[in-house]
């Protein structure tokens, strides 16, 4: 039977993340193995060139491991998030490593893949937030920071020759909410999402099962996979 490969750069315990690429393969019905990036070590690509003859990355951590596994699963779904308004470390690390298995033979070409991307800022507080900073010149080339990550990370996938099938934002929550100092803070984001008088507290935390539209893309998704792979 066919297996997906679910992948995590959520840092996070059973985080929206986690539970978003749990939810697409549960409901492809196939096979499936998930891996939280964070348990692994897993170093950014040192462009030493090694893997270019046989496609295998000659540093010594955890990749090696991983490759394998992306190898020999028929599809993807792989999960990121957005602090500071970029992709996050753990995902960005694995996909330059990725590097490793696209040169020459292409590895990668022809594997589906679905992409979650987990955001925190709606567009409008994003704008909000440029203006505290004084930075109201960028305004007009604000986006929202998780749709310019879902791109960037559709269009690197792509590069490697891999089918993207599907694509979709998830709502996070900022840390502030539970770090225990979210009212006092004076950096905490709370008063941007949750309105100038909220209190932090795990109750305003958004769950991805409650976000019914996203939720039912996600098994959407799931099913479209399940199709691709048993078709092919």
């Amino acid at each position: 039977m066919a297996k997906i490969l679910g992948i995590s750069g959520s840092p996070i315990p059973d985080s929206n993340t986690d539970r978003a690429i749990k939810a697409v393969l549960k409901a492809s019905g196939l096979d499936y193995e998930f891996v939280k990036l964070s348990d692994l070590h897993i170093r950014p690509c040192l462009a030493c060139r090694r893997c270019v003859k046989d496609n295998i990355c000659k540093q010594e951590d955890d990749f090696p491991r991983l490759s394998e596994k992306v190898l020999k699963a028929d599809a993807l779904v792989i999960g990121a998030y957005t602090p500071y308004s970029q992709i996050d470390a753990f995902t960005k690390a694995f996909l330059e490593r990725l590097w490793s298995l696209r040169h020459i033979n292409n590895m990668l070409k022809d594997k589906p893949v679905v992409i979650i991307v987990t955001g925190v800022y709606p567009t409008m507080l994003n704008k909000q937030i440029l203006r505290y900073l004084g930075l109201s010149k960028l305004l007009k080339r604000s986006k929202l920071p998780s749709e310019k990550v879902k791109r960037n990370l559709a269009l690197e996938l792509s590069m490697d020759r891999m089918r993207v099938i599907g694509q979709v934002i998830i709502k996070g929550n900022v840390p502030c909410l539970t770090c225990g100092h979210g009212n006092e803070c004076e950096m905490s984001g709370v008063p941007f999402i949750h309105g100038k008088n909220a209190k932090a507290s795990p109750d305003l935390c958004t769950r991805v099962e409650d976000q019914k539209d996203v939720w039912n893309k996600l098994q959407q998704f799931g099913k479209e996979l399940r199709q691709e792979l048993t078709n092919n």
